[in-house]
C-alpha cells in the first residue's frame, strides 16, 4: 500500500451553506497506515480552496502558508468517521465547510472507536485507537510535507466531548514512546507525530479521576436530568429529544460520598498554582482557592455574556446562529445572567456568585459513578475493553464496588488517554498552544476537569486559553469566528 501523497489524485467541488458559496479540491479515501485494522476508516481526506491553485490567498493564506485545521468527528468515544464540507450529523453547517471558506487547508481523519469489530468478531476500537489513528495521520502529513497542501508545522487539531479529549490527548503527547507499539501495528509511517495548536471543546478527559471530581461538584443533589434521542425521523434525523427525570438509588448516594471525598487529595497531589503563582488547593470539606478560582472563572463568564448583550455584539459575530441556537437547545439550564439567582450583578457588574447555587442551578445530568460505572456499560467502560471484552473497569473504585463481575484495564491502557499524565514528561513533545472551552451550564463532565487540564499546561509553561461561554451546554463549534481567531494570532 503506497503512503505517497498523490496530488494527480483529486476532485472540484461547489458547495453553497448558510449563503456562502465554496470551491474546494478534495483529495479523498487516503490510506495513512500500511496495516489498517479497519481500512474503511484509517483513511483520510483533504480539502483546500481551489483558489489557492491558480495562485490567489484569502486571509492572507496561500496553498504552502495555510495552516491545516485537523477537525475530529468523535463523539462518545465512538468512531471518527472523515468529514467532508457540509451539513454535520445534526444537519448544521460544519467547521471543516467554515475553515476552508476562512482559507484553511483542512485535513480530515478517519479514526476508530468504541463498537468497531474487525471480520473475526474482535473490538478494533478499544483503546488507544483514536490518539493512535490521530497520530498515524500527522505522521503521514509529515512525511509528505513537501507535497501536501498546507503548512505542516501549523497544524490545529479541534474536537468535541470524546473528540475534545483525544485533541488534547494529540496536543500533549507528541512521539511520545508509548504509543510507539501501537503505530508500527498498524503501519505509520515514521515521522513527527507532534501538532501546533490543539482546540478542545468541552474535553471528557481524566477519566481516571472524572468521578470524584464529578460527585464533589454534584454531590447531594440526587435527581438528575437529561435528554435521550427517540426514534429517528425524516425532520429529526438524530431522534426527537426526550427528557430523562430521575433519582439515584440509596445505593449510588453511598457512592456518591465516598467519590466525593476523595477529590480533594487529587487535587492537592496536582501542585496546581493560579496564574499568579498561589496555590489552588481544597480542604477534606471540598472547599478551598481551587472552588473559589472555579467561580471566580465563572464570575467572568457572566460579565462577559452582560457585556455581550449590553454591546448588542450577536450582530457582530460571523456565525451567530450556531451560538444562540447551542444556548436554545431542549433541556438546556442555561440562561440570562440576570436571571440565575446565583449571581450577585450590581449597575450591570457581577460581584458575587453563591457556588452551590450555581450548582443546583446547572442540575445533575448522569447518575453515580459517571463514567466508570460499578455496573459497567458506560462509553468510557467500552473505551477501556479489551478485543474480546466489551466492558471493563478503569478505575479501582469501580472494580471494588463492581456488581457486574467486570474485570480492570491495564494501567499501560488508561494512562495512555490521559493528557495529565504526559503533560509534565520531557519525552512527550507538547503543542505550543491549547483553546479549552467547556460551557458554563455543561454537567457532562466537572467543570474541575478542564480547570485542572488548563492549568497543568499553564503551568507547565505552555500557552493556553479557556473559558466557561456563558449558557453553553455540551457543545461544540458554536464560535467559530472567535476559534479561527486565535487560530490567526498564533499562525500570523
Amino acid at each position: 500500500m503506497s503512503l505517497v501523497f498523490d496530488d494527480k489524485k483529486y476532485t472540484v467541488e461547489t458547495i453553497v451553506q448558510e449563503g456562502y458559496s465554496l470551491v474546494y479540491r478534495a483529495f479523498e479515501n487516503i490510506p495513512y497506515c500500511a496495516s489498517p485494522k479497519d481500512p474503511e476508516l484509517q483513511m483520510l481526506s483533504i480539502f483546500v480552496p481551489e483558489c489557492y491553485y491558480s495562485g490567489e490567498s484569502i486571509n492572507g493564506y496561500d496553498l504552502t502558508s495555510a495552516p491545516i485545521f485537523f477537525p475530529n468527528s468523535v463523539g462518545g468515544y465512538m468512531p471518527g468517521p472523515v468529514q467532508r464540507p457540509g451539513p454535520d450529523f445534526m444537519g448544521f453547517t460544519n467547521a471543516t465547510f467554515f475553515a476552508l471558506l476562512h482559507g484553511y487547508v483542512v485535513v480530515s481523519p478517519g479514526v476508530r472507536g468504541r463498537g468497531r469489530k474487525n471480520s473475526s468478531g474482535k473490538n478494533v476500537g478499544i483503546a488507544p485507537a483514536h490518539i493512535v489513528d490521530l497520530k498515524a495521520a500527522v505522521r503521514y502529513l509529515k512525511a509528505n510535507a513537501d507535497a501536501v497542501p498546507g503548512d505542516v508545522n501549523k497544524i490545529i487539531s479541534n474536537g468535541t466531548s470524546a473528540g475534545g479529549a483525544i485533541s488534547s490527548v494529540l496536543g500533549s503527547t507528541g512521539n511520545h514512546p508509548d504509543y510507539v507499539p501501537y503505530l508500527k501495528e498498524i503501519g505509520a509511517l515514521d515521522a513527527d507525530d507532534s501538532i501546533f495548536a490543539a482546540s478542545c471543546y468541552c474535553p471528557i478527559t481524566n477519566l481516571d479521576h472524572a468521578d470524584m471530581a464529578y460527585e464533589w461538584e454534584f454531590n447531594g443533589r440526587n435527581d438528575y436530568h437529561r435528554i435521550r434521542f427517540g426514534a429517528p425521523t425524516e425532520e429529526f434525523p438524530m431522534g426527537t429529544m426526550i427528557p430523562v427525570d430521575d433519582t439515584m438509588t440509596d445505593s449510588q448516594k453511598e457512592l456518591s460520598e465516598l467519590l466525593k471525598v476523595q477529590f480533594p487529595a487529587y487535587l492537592n497531589s496536582l501542585g496546581l498554582m493560579d496564574p499568579s503563582g498561589n496555590a489552588l488547593t481544597l480542604s477534606a470539606d471540598g472547599n478551598g482557592s481551587f472552588k473559589d478560582y472555579i467561580a471566580a472563572n465563572i464570575m467572568a463568564s457572566a460579565q462577559e455574556e452582560l457585556d455581550r448583550i449590553a454591546a448588542g455584539r450577536e450582530g457582530d459575530m460571523v456565525f451567530p446562529e450556531a451560538y444562540e441556537r447551542i444556548r436554545h437547545m431542549p433541556g438546556n439550564p442555561g440562561a440570562e445572567p440576570e436571571d440565575v439567582a446565583a449571581l450577585t450583578i450590581e449597575n450591570g457588574k457581577v460581584t458575587g456568585i453563591d457556588w452551590d447555587a450555581f450548582v443546583d442551578f446547572r442540575t445533575r445530568m448522569k447518575e453515580t459513578p459517571a463514567f466508570d460505572n460499578v455496573a459497567l456499560g458506560t462509553p468510557e467502560n467500552e473505551l477501556f475493553g479489551t478485543e474480546d471484552l466489551q466492558y471493563r473497569h478503569f478505575t479501582a473504585f469501580g472494580q471494588e464496588h463492581d456488581v457486574a463481575g467486570g474485570s480492570l484495564a491495564e494501567d499501560e491502557q488508561v494512562k495512555m488517554m490521559n493528557p495529565m499524565n504526559y503533560i509534565g514528561d520531557p519525552q512527550a513533545k507538547k503543542a505550543e498552544h491549547f483553546r479549552i472551552r467547556h460551557g458554563a451550564v455543561d454537567r457532562d463532565t466537572s467543570l474541575a476537569i478542564s480547570e485542572i487540564l488548563a492549568l497543568k499546561l499553564q503551568n507547565a509553561g505552555i500557552g493556553v486559553e479557556l473559558k466557561h461561554p456563558w449558557g453553553i451546554p455540551h457543545a461544540g463549534d458554536y464560535d467559530l469566528d472567535s476559534l479561527f481567531a486565535w487560530i490567526d494570532s498564533i499562525c500570523k
